[in-house]
């Protein structure tokens, strides 16, 4: 049996009190007002005024250059001129009689010249008063989101994280591999964070219908009012709908994942094969549920977030990105609890397959990354293309980071053999896949929720801090609640002697 360790525990507690005062720094700090906004605008616009500022000082200097080269000039000329004047002089003179009678009408029009001037002038700081105003209405907008889209971000991924973990270990069952079984008490632990992590999930999506933040702008009406677009997808995009797919992907994700919990330590006190058909039934059915609820929790849940734009891979894509984060952790919480006297059949093979999963399931992720990318920028048609040229232009290096991160660095890591099991490695390669892939969902969040009006501060650390603390709580709890060792698998034995 395994024990909970004080050390993680504290550690879980110290991050979950951690992450809740930063997240609700980050309520408590984000703008309240058009006031608040106009004074962040000019803190973060200060070098921009300056720069405009030298622009003016180098066209002044420039003006009075020119002034002197045209007086310089005018000297040269003076003699001619002064002739041509004399000439001119009589004619003046003869018309000078005429020009008194028109001196009066001359007078009303300049005069009404100069009134439609300070019309024009008034009206167009008026307009630029107004765009000014709108603009800071949005940047309110988007910073009171900030903290919404840093805690819908951390309790997101962190939960998928324990999806992917469920997906993983529903496919052991349906294929009922060999090698994995020693495996499976962590995995049920894991996946024991689907409960709290979906319920939280929940919460903060019924708050987002209920207009408590815009992380989904389908769900202004306002907007929705004068938008086409949105309009012909209302009868999919709408609250009540939204909110009862979400309950019954949450509710078939828990129910599987609770009754394959109890079949499985039933097997292990009673024996009973009865209950290795019933996960293995339960398994296949829960995959062919999976495959559609993930995708439309896909679509619900992030794309949607981007109610305009759309792609048929973004499931696919999706998946692959929690997919590959879920077999990470179940590598490093292994590790651990290997390094601690625990799992004491578990050997370098097990790790080789785990670190091959996210060698494999990197490289698949890329695939899919750059297919989705590649075809839309090439095709250039705006709907789609706007998707990636927002990233680029605001979010460029977390765009292109995270590609680094979750393929280049991976794939150079883990490619050899021989560093698939060393642990140091798989731990190190893990962390930058977890790294990379929450800065994948940031990407996919954030821009349409804060703009460019982003960074990565108290209230993203915090939340993922929390969440972290939480999880851990939750997983290594769930650890200590039964024994390491599936012993009623019949297939057991051949996992504890696996070699790869």
């Amino acid at each position: 049996m395994y024990t909970f360790s004080s050390k993680i525990k504290n550690l879980a507690l110290i991050l979950m009190v951690l992450g809740a005062l930063g997240i609700g720094y980050g309520f408590f700090s984000a703008p309240k007002d058009i006031e608040e906004v106009e004074k962040i605008l000019a803190s973060g616009h200060g070098e921009h005024h300056e720069a405009k500022a030298e622009e003016h000082k180098v066209a002044e200097v420039k003006h009075e250059a020119e002034a002197k080269h045209v007086e310089t000039k005018q000297e040269s000329t003076d003699s001619t001129v002064a002739n041509e004047l004399d000439s001119v002089a009589a004619t003046v003179e003869a018309t000078h009689s005429t020009e008194d009678t028109h001196s009066t009408e001359t007078a009303n029009v300049t005069e009404e010249v100069k009134h439609t001037s300070e019309v024009k002038h008034e009206v167009a700081e008026v307009n630029e008063h107004n765009e000014h105003q709108e603009h800071a209405q949005h940047v309110l907008g988007q910073l009171k989101n900030k903290p919404w889209a840093a805690l819908y971000v951390g309790a997101l991924f962190i939960f998928l994280i324990s999806l992917g973990v469920l997906a993983f270990y529903a496919i052991q069952w349906a294929a009922q591999a060999g090698w994995s079984p020693v495996l499976f008490r962590v995995m049920e632990s894991i996946t024991s964070y689907v409960v709290p992590g979906g319920i939280i999930l929940y919460v903060i999506l019924v708050l987002s219908g209920m207009g408590m933040n815009h992380l989904f702008i389908w769900m202004d009406k306002d907007i929705v009012a004068h938008d086409e677009i949105m309009q012909g997808k209302a009868g999919y995009l709408n609250v009540p709908f939204f909110l009862i797919r979400a309950a019954i992907f949450l509710g078939g994700w828990i129910f599987y994942r609770m009754y394959t919990r109890k079949n499985s330590l039933a097997l292990d006190e009673t024996g009973d094969l009865t209950f290795y058909k019933k996960n293995f039934k339960a398994s296949a059915a829960f995959l062919a549920f999976f495959l559609v609820s993930e995708s439309m929790m896909s679509w619900d849940w992030v794309m949607s977030v981007d109610p305009h734009w759309y792609s048929t891979l973004f499931g696919w894509y999706v998946f692959a990105s929690f997919f590959v984060s879920g077999i990470t952790v179940i590598a490093l919480i292994t590790l651990h609890l290997k390094s601690n006297g625990y799992l004491e059949h578990v050997n370098n093979s097990h790790f080789h397959d785990l670190a091959k999963f996210m060698f494999g399931i990197s490289v698949f992720w890329t695939y899919l990354w750059f297919s989705q990318f590649m075809l839309m920028w090439y095709s250039n048609i705006p709907e789609e293309v706007t998707y990636f040229k927002t990233r680029i232009e605001h979010f460029n290096l977390p765009f292109f980071g995270m590609v680094a991160m979750n393929f280049l660095f991976p794939v150079l890591i883990l490619i050899n053999t021989d560093f698939k099991r060393v642990p140091w490695i798989i731990t190190m390669a893990g962390i930058i896949i977890l790294s990379g892939h929450y800065l994948d969902f940031h990407n996919m969040i954030y821009p349409a929720t804060v703009g460019d009006q982003w960074f990565i501060g108290i209230p993203e650390i915090s939340s993922v801090c929390f969440f972290v603390g939480l999880f851990l709580f939750v997983v290594f709890t769930t650890l200590s609640k039964a024994p390491l060792l599936a012993k009623g698998n019949p297939l057991i034995e051949e996992s504890k002697h696996f070699h790869y």
